[in-house]
Parts: structure tokens; sequence; C-alpha cells
């Protein structure tokens, strides 16, 4: 999904013989997205990534379900979920299904003791409070609110939080994260009429290789089960890399709304995809300019799809009673629309504020033990209000 970048030193061609101004061979690495068959970087590490000097007894990290199949409208307040101090103790599933694990965070504390690295999915983390510094082998992202930071399955990476307070949306992808396929040309190119471009990406800032011995804990995470694995030397000595899979930074005020004499689809919104699932950024714009045009969403059915939306800031005129970091979940199978007056009182309008984030799902979502202790009750038949 992201171009051709290179960073540091590397050899003029891959493969190669790469030796240190000492002479001593660099150790080459290949991180791809699917096997050999797509996307991938090329890293030169000072030290052989492979020396593991002991290991942790494995946590099994459960998921608890226990309500897998359900038709309902339902809606979580996801501020009201604890902030804890360790970064991956704060993950919090709270809808998931095959392709997507749906996670809110809220971490108090920096990552200093240990290295982080997901062996099973991308991950896509919304920043809606916080900022800091992302560490990783290919280098370092600065974030803040409204960023998307992309993570590459694989990648070793390292959070420092300026705050105190931090709030993360989360999306695991068992997929590669890439452009929709209708916004990219032949070639790979973002066209003309996506509402972002190559611009608008952040890659990270490459920092000198840290040639450091000693006892590095990286936590990997593989099919439900948390493993410590200890190396020898810092994973971040890296001199130079080169390729199209790293981590990179989207904010969401770079979208570039699509707008129209009438309502558009969700579908204008769509700012990723992967295999069965699409997320959007809903963002303030201009609405409708026909004379009779209506700016809230119509009623729809969700025949396809469940419809998870993340409310961020900004007045959702289609909604009653929106909080921030609130979430609703509307599954496949039953209409859903604008709240009871919503409609009136939108008529004349010109533009909304609004800020969120959409995950469309094409399997069913279910709902974790974490959202049920999460959810607004009555929120079913709020459309009788």
């Amino acid at each position: 999904m992201a171009h051709y970048t290179s960073r540091g030193r590397i050899p003029e061609k891959r493969h190669t013989q790469f030796r240190s101004p000492a002479g001593k061979l660099y150790s080459e690495e290949l991180v791809s997205t699917e096997g050999f068959s797509s996307d991938y970087s090329l890293l030169y590490h000072i030290h052989p990534p492979t020396q593991i000097i002991s290991t942790d007894p494995p946590i099994a990290v459960n998921i608890r379900v226990p309500e897998e199949k359900m038709l309902k409208h339902r809606s979580l307040e996801g501020f009201k979920l604890n902030p804890e101090d360790d970064f991956l103790g704060s993950r919090k599933p709270v809808l998931v299904n095959r392709d997507v694990h749906i996670s809110l965070a809220a971490p108090r504390q920096s990552m200093t003791d240990y290295f982080f690295k997901n062996a099973d999915a991308d991950e896509l983390i919304f920043v809606h409070e916080g900022n800091g510094t992302i560490t990783t082998v290919y280098g370092q992202l600065t974030f803040s609110y409204g960023d998307y930071i992309h993570i590459p399955r694989g990648t070793i990476y390292q959070i420092q939080f300026e705050t105190i307070v931090n709030r993360l949306f989360m999306v695991e992808a068992f997929s590669p994260i890439r452009y929709p396929k209708k916004y990219v040309s032949r070639y790979g190119q973002l066209l003309e009429h996506s509402p972002y471009c190559e611009r608008d990406m952040r890659g990270p800032l490459f920092s000198e290789a840290k040639d450091e011995a000693g006892d590095f804990l990286v936590r990997i995470k593989k099919q439900g089960v948390l493993y410590g694995i200890h190396y020898g030397h810092h994973p971040f000595d890296v001199v130079g890399w080169d390729g199209c899979c790293y981590p990179y930074i989207f904010s969401i005020h770079n979208f570039e709304p699509i707008t129209g004499r009438i309502h558009q689809p969700p579908p204008v919104h769509i700012t990723f995809e992967g295999n069965n699932f699409v997320v959007c950024s809903f963002v303030p714009r201009l609405f409708d300019y026909h004379p009779l045009s209506i700016p809230v969403p119509y009623n729809h059915s969700n025949i396809d799809s469940d419809e998870v939306l993340y409310y961020v800031d900004g007045d959702f005129m289609s909604r009653k009673q929106v909080t921030r970091g609130m979430i609703t979940l509307h599954p496949a199978g039953i209409p859903h629309g604008p709240h009871p007056g919503t409609v009136e009182k939108s008529l004349g309008t010109k533009e909304t504020k609004e800020l969120a984030v959409m995950v469309d799902t094409f399997h069913p979502l279910s709902l974790t033990d974490t959202a049920l202790a999460l959810e607004n009750p009555g929120y079913t038949t709020s459309w009788n209000e």
C-alpha cells in the first residue's frame, strides 16, 4: 500500500554483501505483508535479528464473547473504559469477528521496559486523545489528535506518550490494510479523484542504529497468545532499509470530503480497506446544495454489512445524545436511520462539523464482555422517542 521509500544506508543491489566500515557483514532481513507475493521491505541489521537469549512462559490473551449472535442496535460509552497504566493491558477488544478486532485503549504510561510486535494483524490506531512518539525498526513517527497510525504486521515498535490522558480506537486487521482500490491507478499511484494523496502520508523519520547488547524483551502477539522473547541486542539496530512495507501516519484532518447536490452514500468516505471490511472518515464538510436536499442520512438497511460508528467530536445532527468516544453498532438485517425530529431540524443546514470513524464489516461482529460492560441501555428502542 505504501510507496517505495529508502532510509539510511543500503547496498546497491539487494541480497548482496553489505559490510560495516569495520568490515563486518550486516544481516539482511525481509519483512513482507503476504509471504513473497506482495509488498515488502529489506532491513539491514548490525546483528542477526535471530539471536534469542531466553523466552518467557506464554500468556493467553483471551477474548470472552458472551453474546456471539444478535440482531439489535447497540451503543457503547467508550470513554467509560477505565484507564490502565500498561499499553498492552489497556487494549480491550469490544467488537470482533474473523477479519477484524475493534478495540479501545486508555493507556496512562509509555512502553519503557519492553517492545511489541503483532505477528497476526496489521494495526490501525486512531488517536482520539493524547500525543507522543512511536519508535519502530524503520524510524520514528510523532502522533497527535486525529492521526491514523498504520503499523504493518511484524513491525517491532515502542510507544512513548507525552500525555497521561490517552484514548485510542484500534482496528486489528487479519489482512493487509490498503488504500481503496477505486482510488489507486493500475501502477499504484493515488488517483486525482482520491480524497487524499501521497503528500498527506507521513513516513518514519530515520534515526541512527542502536548498537547495544543486553536483554531486550519483545512481546509478540500470535493466535491469541502473548509471548515474551528476549533478544541479546537492541531490535532497533537497523542501519538502513528500503521497500514498500513500513508504518506511516495519515491525519483524519487531511481527508478531503466528497460532496454533492444530494446526500452522498457512505462509500465516498472510505479511507482504508482490507478483506471484508472498510474504514471511513467523516469530517467537517459542506452539506448538499440541491434546494430541496435533506442533509441527514436517509434510512437504510444493512443487508451485507455490520456498521460501527465511533464518534470523535462535533455535532451529529442525525442522532440525539451523542457523546465523545461513543460507539454505535447497527448490524446487518434491520434498517437504521436518523432519530425522530432530526430530519426536519436539519433542513436548510449548510455544513456539519462532525468528526467520526466508521468501520463496516462484511461478516457479523460479536460483542465482548468489555462491550457489554460499556453498553448504553435502551439504545435499541431510542428511535421511538
